[in-house]
């Protein structure tokens, strides 16, 4: 089977900057796994990789959509497919890095995603039901027919919410049992994981809001505003661009929404854990403040080139 090298982990604990130090070890193509990456005019608020070293070392799935385009699981899964044969042609190592857990095993075990195609009417219907009575409402659903949904994602990240809703309601399975499916994965893969201490890891996130908000995050966001990409896209209902939208409306200070935007990535990068501790193929590796990345370099590199001498 073709070799795949998967790096993931909570946000924030330093998944692509592992994957640039590998790339100067290994013929390595980076495939992004991201569900905000792929959005142009959106990269202080997704830290994306800057654009001169994606210049150097190639990179997929980034920049390819407008915020205001559609973007979802099913397309990833055909694109970062497509992605994945290009680079093995090249003879070249692909490399998936990312933290959206139901992107990568929708990729790895291949989901048979067209079971449950899009549904327009009842998408549209849960929107208006969202406008009416709240994101919380909508979630609520999810509590009776997939609770294990219920309890991984986010009331405001609504756009999944529906996605789990329209799933269960064209198979009558909740979307969760596709964490479980019998399925053999297409590629010999080797999926590494950044393991942190939680705490360490929220006090990052809390110093990595604080330099968003330096580099420019709010001016990014205005910009977005000022190019007609209103706040009630999915896109810009993403973790940091909500947040920013409410202060530049009015409806918080600054200081609030630099508060919320750290507890809200911190809610997120806990669901993650939750998700992680289903996945049992995942080698750990440790980091943290007082591990330097150097050795983290050095552990992936024992694993892949361990990995890599089996045939």
């Amino acid at each position: 089977m073709d070799k795949l090298l998967v790096i993931t982990g909570p946000t924030a604990s330093g998944k692509s900057s592992l994957a640039l130090h590998l790339a100067q070890i290994y013929p390595l193509e980076i495939i992004s796994a991201d569900s905000m990456q792929v959005y142009r005019h959106m990269d202080i608020g997704t830290d994306k990789v800057p654009k001169e070293i994606r210049e150097q070392i190639p990179h997929h799935l980034i920049d390819i959509k407008y915020p205001d385009e559609p973007w979802s699981v099913e397309e990833f899964q055909r694109r970062a497919t497509q992605a994945i044969e290009e680079i093995q042609g090249r003879g070249r190592l692909p490399c998936v890095v990312g933290g959206t857990g139901f992107y990568i095993q929708a990729l790895l075990y291949d989901f048979p995603l067209e079971n449950a195609p899009p549904n327009p009417e009842l998408r549209n219907r849960l929107r208006e039901t969202a406008q009416v009575k709240g994101n919380v409402y909508v979630h609520s659903i999810l509590k009776g027919i997939d609770p294990e949904s219920y309890e991984t994602l986010h009331p405001n990240d609504l756009k999944r919410v529906i996605r789990a809703i329209e799933y269960y309601e064209a198979t009558k399975k909740p979307i969760s049992e596709r964490k479980r499916l019998p399925n053999k994965s297409p590629y010999d893969t080797l999926l590494l994981g950044l393991k942190w201490d939680r705490q360490q890891l929220y006090e990052k996130i809390d110093d990595r809001v604080e330099e968003q908000f330096a580099k420019g995050l709010v001016d990014e966001v205005m910009h977005l505003f000022e190019m007609g990409y209103g706040p009630d896209l999915p896109s810009m209902q993403g973790i940091g661009y909500k947040e920013v939208g409410w202060m530049l409306y009015g409806l918080i200070t600054e200081s609030e929404a630099k508060n919320i935007l750290k507890r809200n990535t911190r809610r997120y990068a806990k669901r993650q854990f939750t998700w992680f501790k289903n996945v049992d193929d995942i080698i750990w590796l440790p980091f943290g403040k007082d591990v330097p990345i150097i050795c983290v370099v050095e552990d992936a590199s024992r694993e892949i080139d361990n990995w890599l001498s089996k045939q």
